[in-house]
């Protein structure tokens, strides 16, 4: 198990309507999420917050890990955070959402009305599926951390810095400030759509 996969089984699984959000916020998180799985497997340290890659080879169990740990820059001055979860984190959460299907982790639900389709919306039950809840339910700080920047959740993780150390913070912030950037942004498209749409109305 690794935080990515963690942190989308509970987007998926014990969370609720009111706390669901978008795929790009999830992506953001997840990219962060990676980092931390890698930073705690000594495949990459912070340098401030320049992302600076370990000896390699890596080779970890998870697919997704390994992806991530080959997609490292490995050039001076080396990637910042911030640029590593702009980039690593496109498309992210399809990728992990799929990685977790191949691995038998979603169920569909079919209507039974329309048989034919299926909706990918549920965790299978599952060793990893009730890890995830776990460390969900016990507060457990990276995860609660980057639930709160994703927008999973509202509660602040108490003492994050004296529980976890700097390079959680580090990126935990980054994804807090990138997962704002995008809401602002998409917020800032509503609104010109909707000026655009109200030009064509006569308005």
């Amino acid at each position: 198990m690794t935080t990515a996969r963690d942190l989308l089984i509970v987007s998926m699984d014990v969370t609720t309507a009111d706390q669901s959000v978008g795929q790009g916020e999830l992506s953001l998180a997840l990219a962060g999420a990676e980092l931390l799985d890698l930073a705690e497997a000594s495949a990459l340290t912070l340098d401030g917050d320049r992302i600076v890659p370990g000896p390699a080879p890596f080779d970890p169990a998870d697919r997704q890990l390994t992806e991530a740990a080959a997609a490292l820059s490995r050039q001076e001055p080396y990637e910042s955070v911030e640029d590593w979860l702009w980039r690593r984190g496109r498309g992210l959460y399809a990728a992990h959402l799929a990685a977790l299907e191949a691995d038998g982790g979603v169920t569909r639900k079919h209507r039974h009305w329309l048989p034919l389709r299926a909706e990918r919306d549920a965790v299978a039950d599952s060793p990893d599926r009730r890890a995830a809840v776990e460390r969900w339910t016990s507060g457990e700080p990276v995860l609660a951390a980057l639930a709160l920047a994703a927008r999973l959740r509202d509660e602040p993780v108490e003492d994050l810095a004296g529980r976890t150390g700097d390079t959680v913070v580090t990126v935990v912030t980054a994804v807090d400030d990138a997962v704002t950037e995008l809401v602002a942004v998409r917020q800032r498209r509503t609104i010109e759509k909707a000026a655009f749409d109200n030009i064509w109305r006569g308005q």
